[in-house]
């Protein structure tokens, strides 16, 4: 070990909390990796009073009786005392570094049939660059700032995300850059290749692929204003004509894009080898030949874009003729803080002047892009066009909304002495009360990267709390004071949760375990099968926070039919809602959360007011 990094080790471990220790053998981005905890496996009876709690505002009270003693039952049953022995046997498992992660990963991603496309991808929207407004030069400078991070990333330098001082499990790095997903039957696998390599860069321009080496043949870096001469030799090259869209095939279900991928490997050995470089790039940039203005414009094209001009199994930084830029997130093997990391670093350094973009005059010498091409046979253009046609059958039946409510943000919020986090969730709340006249059954995705290999639990948002808080909200004869004290209990009842969620004591990734503990031929327990349990578990609002000054807006599908995808951030004057779905009157509920902010900001003045009286 060096003496620098010694140094910096010896430096940062008086600040952890106990238990963590330095790894005196592992790069500084890995260095607390092995003292990281254990996932746990929550008490049962911890789990099914948490679970009986947060049923009860969603359920009738004969229907919560029967909840209840489904429960009851459960607890006290030798099956349910025996999973739990099963399923802590496996997390004291030396070899299983977490209980959930392989599970989960094939549960909620590999081995997901359906398009990835508006039901696993997420997208962020970059806040604008008014120094470069051409396609060339804000792609340029936007993988400048990247090859500066996937430096820090590849060589293992870069700074452990800590929470509270607290290190976080880095491992879903490995997958930021030269990474693609494989459409496989029954479970998609993933692969990383090596950037020493496959040192080189994929755009996509009217649905063409072109591959630009990183690096001259000395082995320096590209300028950025090499990279804009050669971005500006491509859209020449792509010309005005469209190829046929190999790329929609990667938003096909990915039972049909495995088949359709040995066809087209099979086709060509040609197309095997673009096929190579496509998947082992740094990253793809998407070159859209639109120039998208409204939140809702631009949000829909990261989100979704044509279907064709993409590459959906690999992150995509995507930019349009106007300058505007985003990023679409790959999300099987990583969640989104991570690559908010990445995109926040790109975007803060290019506007610091803190990215090296190398010398402004042009290399003489650079090589003409080249078109990875493919050739198709009847077989390949049918598996094209089916693909083209579902695409189109899947995003006609949704729709976007995106409310920017500049009534107030994160500096009003805290003068009230509330959670920013629990006072969005329950503006939620209110908002979907005054849509459907019921609590909605809400997910809030909380990350659990404190623990070994950790990725996210559910935050129960809908509580008691919450519903006694609305219901005031509702009553004419509800004083303000009244309707203040119950926010606040249900503010504090939402923290605890999230706080629950954190640690891994939530519910619904134990109930998950304790499923996947149930034998074959042994008999799912009624618990299971209880209404109340696939009711409770059908996420109609499906909501996430990732807020930044870089990100101009983000968002993602709704988990269920019915539902809502509900991405936001709390900015300090604003909040900022995007709302998705499938046509399930997405502007009324944008309505609604409008409203919904401004009633409750409105009853705190009053109660506040009162109180100084």
């Amino acid at each position: 070990m060096s003496k620098a990094r010694k140094s910096s080790s010896q430096a940062q471990a008086p600040e952890l909390p106990p238990g963590y220790k330095v790894d005196p053998n592992a790069a500084p981005m890995l260095r607390f990796q092995a003292s990281l905890p254990r996932l746990p496996v929550p008490p049962l009876s911890s789990t099914l009073s948490k679970y009986l709690e947060t049923v009860q505002p969603h359920l009738k009270s004969d229907e919560f009786a029967r909840t209840e003693a489904i429960v009851r039952a459960f607890g006290s049953s030798p099956q349910a005392a025996e999973l739990q022995k099963r399923l802590e046997a496996r997390a004291a498992d030396p070899e299983v570094k977490n209980w959930l992660a392989d599970w989960w990963n094939d549960a909620a991603y590999m081995g997901y049939r359906d398009s990835v496309v508006v039901n696993v991808s997420y997208y962020y929207v970059h806040v604008d660059d008014t120094a470069r407004r051409t396609a060339p030069k804000r792609a340029a400078s936007l993988l400048k700032g990247m090859l500066r991070f996937r430096d820090l990333v590849e060589s293992q330098r870069l700074e452990p995300d800590k929470i509270r001082n607290a290190p976080l499990c880095m491992a879903s790095y490995k997958w930021l850059f030269h990474a693609n997903r494989y459409p496989v039957i029954p479970s998609d696998t993933a692969s990383k290749f090596d950037p020493k390599t496959h040192n080189h860069v994929v755009f996509i321009r009217k649905n063409k692929f072109y591959e630009v080496p990183l690096a001259h043949a000395d082995g320096t870096e590209l300028s950025a204003a090499d990279l804009e001469a050669q971005i500006e030799e491509i859209i020449r090259l792509a010309g005005s004509e469209e190829a046929i869209p190999i790329g929609t095939l990667t938003s096909e279900n990915r039972d049909l894009w495995a088949k359709a991928r040995e066809n087209l490997v099979n086709a060509s050995p040609l197309n095997a080898a673009s096929l190579e470089r496509i998947e082992s790039a740094m990253v793809v940039v998407a070159l859209d030949d639109t120039t998208p203005i409204t939140r809702e414009e631009i949000g829909w094209a990261c989100w979704v874009g044509n279907g064709r001009n993409r590459w959906y199994d690999k992150h995509q930084l995507i930019v349009f003729d106007n300058g505007r830029s985003g990023f679409l997130g790959e999300h099987s093997c990583m969640d989104g803080t991570p690559t908010l990391r990445m995109n926040e670093f790109i975007l803060a350094g290019i506007l610091a002047n803190k990215i090296d973009l190398g010398p402004a005059t042009r290399s003489l010498d650079l090589p003409v892009p080249k078109e990875l091409r493919f050739e198709t046979t009847p077989a390949v253009v049918a598996d094209v066009q089916a693909a083209e046609q579902h695409f189109e059958e899947l995003v006609s039946v949704h729709d976007m909304h995106v409310l920017h409510y500049e009534g107030y943000g994160k500096s009003q919020i805290k003068q009230y002495k509330v959670s920013p986090d629990a006072w969005v969730q329950l503006v939620k709340q209110l908002a979907f009360y005054k849509l459907k006249a019921r609590p909605g059954v809400t997910y809030e995705s909380t990350q659990t990267r404190k623990y070994q290999l950790g990725r996210t639990e559910v935050t129960r948002s809908a509580s008691n709390e919450s519903k006694a808080w609305v219901d005031a909200m509702n009553d004419p004869a509800a004083s303000d004071e009244h309707r203040a004290t119950l926010f606040r209990r249900a503010a504090q009842q939402h923290a605890q949760y999230s706080a629950w969620a954190a640690d891994g004591q939530g519910v619904d990734r134990h109930f998950f375990g304790l499923k996947k503990m149930v034998r074959e031929g042994e008999a799912l327990p009624e618990i299971y099968e209880d209404e109340a349990f696939s009711r409770t578990n059908n996420w109609e609002l499906s909501t996430s926070q990732l807020s930044s000054p870089f990100v101009d807006g983000w968002g993602y599908g709704e988990v269920v039919p019915d539902g809502y995808g509900l991405a936001y951030a709390i900015g300090d004057d604003h909040i900022r809602w995007t709302i998705t779905s499938r046509k399930q009157n997405s502007a009324a509920l944008k309505h609604y959360l409008a409203e919904a902010a401004t009633e409750t900001r409105k009853m705190f003045d009053r109660a506040g007011a009162k109180a100084k009286l």
